[in-house]
C-alpha cells in the first residue's frame, strides 16, 4: 500500500505541476499575445527543427558509445547497438515514470549482454555525476555572460511576481511541494531501514556507483571518454541553439540568451517529469529578456512558442526512437 501511494505521488505531483504551469503561463498572455503564440507555431521552420533533433539524436548515439568505455574497464564488452538501445529505451521509460530510465537502461543491458545490473546501474549513476559537473560548468560560463543582465533579471522577476494572483502564488505551491518531498523522503528512509531487502538493494546500488566512479578514474580510455563527454554536451547546446533558427523572432537572440535559456530549460526538466510545462515556461521567461522590441510583458509569445517547439520536437524523437529501441530489444529477446 505504501509503495503504491509513493509511486502514485511520484508521478502525479510532477505531472500536476507541469499542467499547472501550462495553464498558469498561458493565462499570463492577453488576447493579442495568444494570437501571436499560435501564429508563431504556424511560421516555424520544420527543416531547422529536424536538424535540431538530428543533433539531439547524435548526442544519444555518443552517450551509448561512451558507456562502453566504462563497462569495458569492468570486464564487459557489450556491442554498440545494445548500449544505444538501452540508452534510448531508458529515455523513453523516464518519460513515463520518474527515474525509471536509469534502472530500465541497466536492466535492458543485462538482458541483452549479461552485464550485471548493479554494475550497469553504477556506471549510469557515475555518468550522472559527470553530467552534473558539465551542467554546472556550463551554468558558470553562462553566469559570466550575464553580468550586464543581472539587474534586468531582478526587475523582470519582480514584475512577474507582482502580476501573480495571490490565490495562485507560486510560493504557496512551492511550500506544498517541499512538504511532499520531505514526507516522501521520510517514508523512503523508513522503508529502507525497516526492510532488509530494500537496504541490501540500496547498498548494491551504492557499491555499483563507487565502482562506476572508479571506472571513470581508472579507465585506460580517459581520452575518448572525455571527448564523448564534451561532444555530448556540445551537441545538447547545438540542438538548443539550432532550434532558435526555426522562428524569425528568435534567430537573433545572442549567445548569452541562448545559454541562459538552455540552463533554464535544463532546470525545468529536472523539476518536472519530462519537462512538461516547466521547460517551455522557463525557457520563455529567460529568453524574453534578450528579445528586442518587447511590449513590456514578462513573456514574449514567440519565446514561449520556441520553448514549446523545442520540447515537442525532443519529446516526439524520444517517443519514436525510444519506443523503437524497446521494440527491437523485445523482438531480439523473443527470437530463439
Amino acid at each position: 500500500m505504501q509503495k503504491t501511494v509513493l509511486g502514485t505521488l511520484k508521478v502525479a505531483v510532477p505531472v500536476a505541476l507541469g499542467i499547472w504551469l501550462v495553464l498558469h503561463f498561458y493565462r499570463q498572455l492577453d488576447t493579442d499575445q495568444r494570437t501571436a503564440l499560435f501564429e508563431a507555431f504556424g511560421r516555424a521552420s520544420l527543416p531547422w527543427l529536424m536538424l535540431s533533433n538530428l543533433l539531439g539524436w547524435l548526442s544519444h548515439v555518443s552517450r551509448g558509445w561512451r558507456w562502453r568505455y566504462l563497462l569495458r574497464h569492468l570486464g564487459h564488452k557489450p556491442g554498440f547497438w545494445p548500449c544505444y538501445h538501452a540508452v534510448m529505451g531508458g529515455y523513453f521509460m523516464n518519460m513515463l515514470l520518474p527515474r525509471a530510465g536509469e534502472a530500465s537502461r541497466a536492466a535492458m543491458l543485462y538482458r541483452a549482454e549479461g552485464v550485471p545490473f548493479e554494475k550497469g546501474f553504477g556506471t549510469i549513476l557515475a555518468e550522472r555525476a559527470v553530467d552534473m559537473v558539465m551542467l554546472l560548468g556550463i551554468a558558470g560560463l553562462t553566469l559570466l555572460l550575464q553580468a550586464e543582465k543581472l539587474d534586468l533579471f531582478r526587475t523582470r522577476i519582480a514584475a512577474f511576481r507582482a502580476q501573480q494572483d495571490p490565490s495562485t502564488e507560486v510560493g504557496g505551491l512551492g511550500w506544498w511541494l517541499l512538504g511532499l518531498v520531505v514526507i516522501g523522503a521520510l517514508a523512503a528512509a523508513y522503508l529502507v531501514f525497516t526492510r532488509p531487502a530494500l537496504r541490501a538493494r540500496l547498498m548494491d546500488g551504492v557499491r555499483g556507483f563507487v565502482e562506476g566512479v572508479r571506472s571513470i578514474l581508472r579507465t585506460p580510455d580517459k581520452g575518448p571518454y572525455l571527448f564523448h563527454t564534451v561532444l555530448i554536451w556540445a551537441l545538447y547546446v547545438a540542438m538548443f541553439w539550432v532550434g532558435f533558427m526555426a522562428l524569425p523572432e528568435t534567430r537573433h537572440v545572442p549567445a548569452a540568451g541562448v545559454m541562459a535559456g538552455f540552463i533554464a530549460g535544463s532546470v525545468g526538466i529536472v523539476l518536472v517529469q519530462g519537462g512538461i510545462g516547466a521547460y517551455p515556461a522557463f525557457v520563455a521567461l529567460i529568453v524574453s529578456v534578450y528579445m528586442p522590441d518587447g511590449d513590456g510583458g514578462t513573456i514574449r509569445p514567440e519565446a514561449l512558442a520556441m520553448g514549446w517547439l523545442l520540447w515537442v520536437a525532443q519529446t516526439i524523437m524520444i517517443i519514436a526512437l525510444g519506443g523503437l529501441s524497446l521494440l527491437l530489444v523485445a523482438r531480439k529477446r523473443s527470437t530463439p
